[in-house]
Order: structure tokens, then C-alpha cells, then sequence
């Protein structure tokens, strides 16, 4: 839980920071900083690939999990209705402006509105994505922290954006990181014996390919939509399971 631990307490760190410059941010350090973690994310990555593949016993799967992947996450439209969902919550409640009786247009104001909207979207933030899913699940099976570790730092710079714009309210998602990882840390720790090596070594690689194509956005390089590949880590869990109910 350490590596869970450590990105619930960036986030609020994150927040905290942003919430006392609240003023914003200049863009060009934002552009910097996003750029040095995109950077971060392809070594991170590639690195995952690498040092797994030479542990996989079917060298295809992989390929196939990609491509398979992609094409039932973008027939779903997994990154579509992620960006619809995202768009929805930041607009809910705004109002088209209404004349006053001075002819003055005007736009109705919601208390604590602002703050419900970028406390909704930092959330799906935070918890959808290849490092935040399969961190823990690494950090359970392997004691390795290095993806939650990279994710904190993500996370650390957006809740510090975050916060800078919607206040101190946005310290509230920390809450919901720690559980949603807590969740994935906790199965994956009760089913450990149900894991295999060779399994965690596919889920490696196909999560390491994702944390590129999540790095390569960064960068503003290439978008390949990364959410749409998400169904790709089912993959290697549905063969193995097929492969042990058959004796494959």
C-alpha cells in the first residue's frame, strides 16, 4: 500500500500548493513540466516492455492484445465517452446568459458549482488510466511501487493545476484515489496465488505499451487515444484463464 499511500498524499500535497496559488499557473511551466513527464512516462514504459519480454511465453500475445484491444475500445468508444462524460460534468448546471432588466446580459451562478464540476473530472483523472489501474496491482504482486511512484508525480502537478483553479475543495479526491487504488491493491493482494509470473509478465508489457501511448500525448507528439486500448490488459487474464480451465 506504500506506493498507494505515497499518491493519495501527493494529491493533497498537490492541492494544498495549488489552493495558495490559487493565481494560476504561467503556461509555458506547465508545458515544461508536462513535457519532463511524458518523457518520464516512455522510459517507464519502454523499460516495462523490454525487461518482460524475454519472460513471455507466447511473444504474439501481446500484439494481440493491442490490436484486439483497440478495436473493442474503440467500438465502445471508451475515450469518446470518457471526454463526453468529462465535458458534461465541467458544463452541469451552466445556464446560457439571461438578459437583466438593464438589458445587461448575466449568467446565473451556482454555489459551489465550479468546485463540483473539477472535483468530478480530477477524479476520473486520477483513477482511469494504465498507472493508476496497474499500479497496485503491480505494488501487490511485486512490491514494486515505480508505476503508483510515477503516478503520483502526474498527480501531483495535476492537483496542483487543479487546485490553483478550483480551490482547496479539490483536496476532497484524495479520498476516493486511496480507495479506488486501495480496491485494486486489495484483489490482486487475496488472488495472488492465482497469478502467475507469466501472466503478470504480459500484463507488464501490454501496460507498458499503454503508459507509452500515455506518454507520447504528453509530449503532444501523437494522440492515440489511449483509453480505447484499456480492454487490451483483459486480454492476457482471459487466455490464461482459458488456458487453465482446458489444460491449454
Amino acid at each position: 500500500m506504500l506506493g498507494t499511500i505515497v499518491n493519495t498524499g501527493t494529491i493533497i500535497a498537490g492541492a494544498l500548493l495549488g489552493a495558495l496559488l490559487h493565481r494560476g499557473i504561467k503556461d509555458k511551466y506547465k508545458e515544461a513540466v508536462y513535457a519532463a513527464l511524458g518523457l518520464a512516462c516512455l522510459a517507464i514504459g519502454l523499460n516495462a516492455c523490454v525487461a518482460n519480454l524475454p519472460k513471455s511465453q507466447y511473444p504474439v500475445l501481446f500484439v494481440v492484445a493491442i490490436a484486439l484491444g483497440a478495436v473493442i475500445g474503440t467500438w465502445l468508444d471508451v475515450d469518446g465517452r470518457f471526454h463526453r462524460l468529462v465535458d458534461k460534468i465541467q458544463h452541469r448546471g451552466e445556464k446560457q446568459p439571461q438578459a437583466s432588466s438593464d438589458g445587461v446580459s448575466s449568467t446565473p451562478t451556482r454555489p459551489g458549482g465550479r468546485l463540483a464540476d473539477g472535483l468530478a473530472t480530477a477524479c476520473l483523472l486520477y483513477c482511469i488510466g494504465p498507472l493508476s489501474m496497474l499500479g497496485p496491482v503491480v505494488s501487490a504482486l511485486k512490491g514494486d511501487n515505480t508505476l503508483l511512484f510515477t503516478n503520483a508525480t502526474l498527480d501531483l502537478v495535476s492537483s496542483f493545476i487543479f487546485a490553483s483553479t478550483y480551490g482547496i475543495g479539490m483536496i476532497l479526491a484524495a479520498p476516493v484515489l486511496f480507495c479506488w487504488q486501495g480496491l485494486f491493491w486489495l484483489v490482486a493482494k487475496i488472488s495472488s496465488t492465482a497469478v502467475s509470473d507469466a501472466l503478470m509478465s504480459e500484463l507488464l508489457i501490454v501496460g507498458g505499451l499503454l503508459i507509452v501511448s500515455s506518454g507520447l500525448s504528453l509530449l503532444k507528439i501523437t494522440d492515440k487515444k489511449t483509453l480505447n486500448m484499456l480492454p487490451a490488459l483483459l486480454v492476457p487474464i482471459i487466455w490464461f484463464l482459458i488456458k487453465g480451465l482446458f489444460g491449454l
